[in-house]
This record gives C-alpha cells, structure tokens and sequence, in this order.
C-alpha cells in the first residue's frame, strides 16, 4: 500500500521541538480532511532534543540525515519518500501546512512544480514581524527578479521553502546543493529543463520556535545563492560580459588604426593597447562560457547546448590557426620593414598598428587552440563497462 502513496510532506528538522509536532499534525489534518492519500517524512539533521521522538509519536516517518544542512536533509527526506507528489515545508510553523491541497490542486493538473509565494506580488500576504525587513523589501525581491531575468523563470518568490514538485521532476533534476541555496538550485534547474510551473499565494507566519531562532544566514546565504546564480548561467556570467569587452575592443580598434581625435584627445597606440586588452580578455570570457557550458552538460547540471554539442575540436583548431597565421603575417610585415632599415628605428607609431593586432591574434588564436582541445577533453563519454563484464566471464570460463 505505501507504493500507491500519492503525496510526501517532507521536512528538514534540526532541534524543532518547539513547533515541530503543530506541522506534523496541520499537514495530516490536511491530508485527511482533503481525501489525500499520503505520509510525512521528517528528515532529522542531528536534533538533540525531542524531535525525532515527537515525530514519531504523530505517526510520521523519521529519516537520519548525517550530512549536515538544509538541502542535505530535503535530498535525503525525499529520496526516502514514497509519494508521488512531494510538498516541502520548514518545521517552524512559518508556513500553514493546511495549504497542501492548494498545491495538490496544481499538481494534479499536470505541472511539475508548483511554488508557494509568500510576496503581495504573487498574491502571497506576509505577517507582521515573519519576514526581516532586508529579506522582505531587498534580498527577496532582488534574488526573484534575477532569476527571472537571467533564467526566464515566472517566479515571483524564489526563496519560498514550501513548494510542491512530483518525483519525477526531482529525479531528472540531480540536485547537489546541501545548503539553503538548495531551494534555489530547484527552481534554477526546473527551468532549465523546461518543467512547467505555477505559483499559489500562501501566507508567511512568524517563527514559533523559542528555543533558537532562524537557521538562514542573510548574507552568507544570500551570496550563496547569487554564486549559485553564476555557476548555472555562464551566458551572463561570462558570455554576455565577453561580448561587451570584444564590442569595447573594436571601437577602440575602429578609432585607434586611423588615428581619430575627439576634442583634443588623438587616440592612438595606447588606445590600440588598451583595445587589444579588452578583446583578450573578452575572448577568454567567450571560451570559459563554452568550455563552461559543455562540462556542466556532461556533468548533468543542465542540459544540453545544440549548437555546442555540433561543435568540433577541428573547427576551433582550425579558426585558432588562422587567427594566428594572421597575427604571424602581421608581425612578418614589421620585420621586413625593420629589415629594409637595416634593423635600425622604426616608425613605431605606424608599426605599432601591425605589431599589435598581430600579437593580439596570434594569442587568440592560441588560446581558441587550445580550448578547443579541452573541449574535446569535457566532451568525452565515460564508457560503461558494465556491458563487458559477462564477456569477460566467458573469456574466463573458456580459459
């Protein structure tokens, strides 16, 4: 009968005997009162008070969690879960598990996660003194306005701790972050797998524990999260930035060959200079995001890119070597003028204008080079040998 469950409420716990058995016993009620066939697990991460024993004592399902933190108990609470629907809830009493059938609702209807919003932009209501005013009026809403910006996620609430999900969209995720940006890291991949979503205001009350108070940590958190941000977009974390360094270099180029003036500035070698610096450095932030992206493909952290799984360690070899074959017939250029004086002084004014695209392209070229050959590296498959093991047996049995 427990594999025809069709809903876990699972929560981390770490020493919530103050309002842990009032969760427990609203998301039962819940449960019951809406026909829902389903259990709570409750992933203990080291409690040293009653917790655990209060848990049991309400019928719920205890998990020991060694790895310590809020995403390692969720991952381990859910795992054991047997439903086939998942609500996620803190143990605090913050949140009002006689809400779960809100998010059943949507699930059934076929979405794939369901988020809780707790912003009156989400239609969600916060009660007096349950949210500090920075992650209210700052944190919260900064954090949500990236993702939906640099993931294209319609979440209006990314740090809501309540939300609902199926099994299956959490098996396909691979989730890895132990800490709070764990609930970051859902949303983050949801949508980068194209799971659908939908939201459900629900209200945010104040913290009932009196022995401790929040585990979340503002700021270390808070930049967990937007770390977490970078390493799941290199398009904003070092494509689009990439690209505005190379758009830099090649005004500076277009300004600096001819030797424009503007007011009575004469740009002119230095510009060039300072140009080529921008265009190195935009192009390394061009071959991180590929390099970037195609590991964390393979790694399953997101899926995978078209146009770069078409790519080819020959393709960026060839362009690396005729980016540099040109650079060389630069530099070439200047050492037959140098030759022509008998290697004696040069207008370094006018040949500075070849030395220095010369040298820029020769080191593009060798730096694409060699990405490219990593990036036949990260695009290697790791074989499996399970399918030689019984070959083996039989070599050894005919032996």
């Amino acid at each position: 009968m427990i594999d025809n469950l069709e809903l876990s409420v699972v929560m981390p716990c770490l020493n919530e005997a103050d309002t842990l058995g009032i969760c427990i016993e609203k998301a039962i009620r819940a449960m019951d009162e809406a026909g829902i066939r389903g259990e709570v697990v409750i992933a203990d991460n080291g409690s040293t008070d009653a917790s655990k024993s209060i848990a049991e004592g309400l019928g719920a399902r205890t998990v020991d969690v060694v790895e310590r933190g809020y995403g390692a108990a969720l991952m381990h609470g859910i795992e054991a879960a047997h439903g086939k629907y998942v609500i996620m809830g803190d143990a605090d009493d913050s949140y009002d598990f006689l809400e779960i059938p809100a998010f059943v609702e949507r699930l059934r209807e076929g979405f794939d996660l369901v988020q809780g919003c707790r912003l009156p932009r989400g239609g969600g209501r916060v009660m007096p003194g349950a949210m500090p005013f920075l992650h209210r009026w700052f944190g919260n809403p900064a954090l949500s306005w990236l993702v939906r910006l640099m993931f294209r996620i319609p979440i209006n609430d990314v740090y809501c701790g309540m939300r609902g999900f199926t099994r299956d969209l959490y098996d396909r995720l691979d989730l890895r972050s132990p800490g709070m940006e764990f609930a970051t890291e859902m949303i983050i991949k949801s949508g980068l797998h194209h799971a659908t979503m939908s939201q459900v205001p629900i209200t945010l009350h104040p913290d009932g524990r009196k022995i401790h108070g929040p585990h979340l940590r503002t700021f270390r958190d808070g930049w967990r999260t937007l770390r977490l941000f970078l390493v799941f977009s290199p398009k904003w974390t070092f494509f689009r930035p990439g690209l505005v360094l190379i758009a830099i270099a090649l005004i500076g180029y277009a300004l600096a060959i001819p030797q424009v003036r503007i007011g009575g500035a004469a740009l002119d070698v230095h510009t060039l200079l300072v140009a080529s610096l921008a265009g190195l450095l935009g192009w390394q932030c061009v071959l991180l995001a590929t390099l970037a992206r195609i590991f964390a493909a393979r790694e399953g952290m997101m899926p995978p890119h078209d146009r770069l799984e078409k790519l080819t360690v020959e393709r960026g070899l060839v362009f690396g070597l005729v980016a540099a074959a040109i650079g060389v017939v630069l530099i070439a250029a200047v050492i037959v003028q140098w030759y022509r004086v008998d290697f004696g002084r040069l207008d370094y004014p006018q040949t500075m204008r070849l030395v220095v695209p010369g040298v820029t392209l020769v080191a593009i070229g060798f730096q694409t080079a060699m990405a490219a050959l990593m990036a036949g590296v990260l695009k290697m498959h790791r074989r499996n040998f399970a399918n030689r093991h019984p070959a083996s047996e039989n070599q050894g049995a005919r032996a």
